[in-house]
């Protein structure tokens, strides 16, 4: 399964690519590059490029307006903010004819493709979402305005925004969900599993309330409101519920929990391996 686009306009900033998305579980997201046509990426989500693709690691936010050695410092100060590196890796198409770079999923989950024109230039997502973008979008931060979100926000507190007038490309943990809001509706999400949302989306942390739920609901105090008008993206499973369960699984002392055995963890007492 695979899917194509071309995002068209005149007098752009930020270079026309091509793309394919492959794959279902594990995608990657293969970008067509013409003579001299760019993209941004994260550090670590490369995975192959054609001969002819020149890498080159850039200082700033990666849009085409950080000229200048305050402008780069300030953009690359903003990343520094999110916990991202200062530094982003830029590719470029060199040669004549059309070259391809691909850059993969960290873990399992989809690609979303992401026209920032549809979005009238700008895109809030979680930190850790952003994959790579069309050269000229830019990488920053979107502060929370209200004292709420930052205290009790936690992954959702400090966010990335990405601007422009090119496609930017976003990565969801597990399976996504597409929600358009309507004017004065609302969704209740779980941080962690906000992906991004338009500009116009209201968001919040509200307390989820209730003895019972606060002392045994096991589902956190808080969680955020999202009301519309916009469109929100939500992942299935963010990345921190993914590694508190690898967490979880591995076993104390570096022993074995007995998996896959009727007899479980007797297993472990019969074949010699614990001592008294």
């Amino acid at each position: 399964m695979y899917q194509k686009e071309q995002l068209s306009g005149n007098n752009l900033n930020a270079h026309d690519i091509d793309y394919e998305i492959f794959g279902e579980e594990m995608q990657y997201v293969e970008i067509e590059l013409d003579p001299d046509e760019g993209v941004i990426a994260e550090a670590g989500s490369f995975m192959m490029m054609d001969e002819g693709i020149k890498m080159e690691t850039i200082f700033g936010d990666g849009s085409q307006n950080d000229t200048g050695f305050l402008g780069k410092v300030f953009g690359a100060g903003k990343r520094l903010l999110t916990g991202e590196s200062l530094f982003m890796t830029a590719f470029y198409n060199t040669l004549t004819g059309k070259r391809k770079v691909s850059f993969a999923s960290p873990y399992p989950g989809k690609i979303v493709a992401i026209d920032l024109l549809e979005y009238k230039g700008k895109f809030i997502c979680q930190k850790d979402a952003f994959l790579c973008a069309a050269k000229g979008v830019s990488v920053g931060i979107e502060f929370s305005k209200k004292l709420g979100r930052g205290l009790f926000g936690g992954e959702g507190f400090i966010m990335q925004k990405l601007e422009g007038d090119g496609l930017t490309f976003v990565h969801a943990g597990g399976t996504l969900a597409k929600k358009v809001l309507q004017r004065g509706e609302t969704l209740r999400v779980d941080t962690g599993c906000i992906v991004g949302f338009t500009q116009d989306i209201n968001y919040d942390i509200e307390f989820v309330g209730g003895i019972k739920n606060t002392v045994f609901g096991g589902e956190g105090l808080f969680f955020a409101k999202l009301e519309g008008p916009g469109v929100v993206y939500i992942q299935s499973l963010p990345f921190s519920r993914l590694a508190g369960r690898v967490l979880q699984s591995v076993p104390r002392g570096g022993k074995s929990k007995g998996e896959g055995s009727i007899l479980g963890g007797l297993g472990d007492l019969l074949d010699g391996d614990n001592r008294f």
